[in-house]
């Protein structure tokens, strides 16, 4: 897929995130619902890519208008800042990680911020700009990995499942390998710098959030998820929102089938939407 087929979301740079605003300004969690008929609005942190498209087609295709719900998105480049978010007030939602992560992020900040529903997968593949199949990869390959626990782990599993290592049945670091026949060179680094990482590296396990945005495309995939990974990104809030109207309406937008439509036709199999 070429990167022409990602639009450009325009954005204005404030306090380490992107933020742009796409239709109006959100009404905080605390204030009572309107009393016009809508539902009022929701503040939704997502990546760029494919999260904030899939919510920008939400509100384009009218789904959001007609179903009474004002969207605002705040764009996120990395994966460390809109939990925190979420959890302070500053967002109602966010989209852009699966439920592992979440279930991580809870038990080292002693947080309780909530699934309402997986959206999509993102699958997580092995790319390369210099082998064509993977049984070209060289012994002594140097391989890029996302450093995160629960993203390194799920690496992994995608390279024991290739059959190119073996690991213990719950990886999350290289030190959980237990055979590595080809002797290949594992480089943890943050997840938003392994796109660019294939420039110096023989190979990259690279999250669609990022390769979509780098426009790193299907044919220099080696190896990919299946469909029955437990890695869909997930909608999530805070507990005390999980049953408001406002939530559950987006969920159900996000997962419409004219939204599923649009992300099969879009992404045209590098994007998953939840069955």
């Amino acid at each position: 897929m070429s990167r022409s087929k990602f639009f450009s979301l325009s954005t204005v740079a404030a306090a380490g995130v992107l933020a742009f605003t796409l239709a109006g300004c959100s009404a905080p969690a605390e204030e009572a619902a309107p009393t016009d008929g809508t539902l009022g609005s929701l503040t939704v942190g997502a990546t760029a890519t494919p999260a904030g498209e899939i919510v920008q087609f939400v509100i384009d295709s009218g789904q959001a208008e007609a179903a009474g719900l004002e969207l605002d998105i705040v764009e996120f480049t990395d994966y460390t800042t809109p939990n925190p978010a979420l959890s302070e007030g500053s967002l109602d939602v966010n989209l852009f990680q699966h439920a592992p992560f979440l279930d991580l992020y809870n038990e080292n900040t002693g947080d309780n911020l909530a699934v309402v529903g997986q959206v999509y997968l993102p699958p997580l593949a092995l790319y390369s700009k210099t082998v064509d199949d993977l049984a070209d990869l060289p012994d002594g390959a140097k391989i890029a990995l996302p450093n995160d626990a629960s993203n390194e782990g799920r690496a992994l599993l995608l390279l024991a499942d290739a059959g190119l290592i073996e690991t213990t049945d719950a990886p999350s670091t290289v030190s959980d390998i237990t055979a590595n026949p080809n002797d290949y060179n594992f480089i943890e680094i943050d997840a938003a710098s392994l796109p660019s990482a294939l420039d110096d590296q023989d190979a990259a396990i690279v999250n669609f959030n990022y390769a979509g945005a780098a426009g790193l495309s299907g044919d220099l995939q080696l190896v990919t998820e299946g469909t029955a990974s437990e890695y869909y990104n997930i909608l999530a809030t805070r507990d005390e929102l999980k049953s408001d109207p406002r939530v559950t309406t987006l969920y159900e937008l996000l997962t419409s089938d004219e939204t599923k439509a649009y992300i099969n036709d879009f992404y045209n199999g590098l994007v998953i939407p939840v069955s």
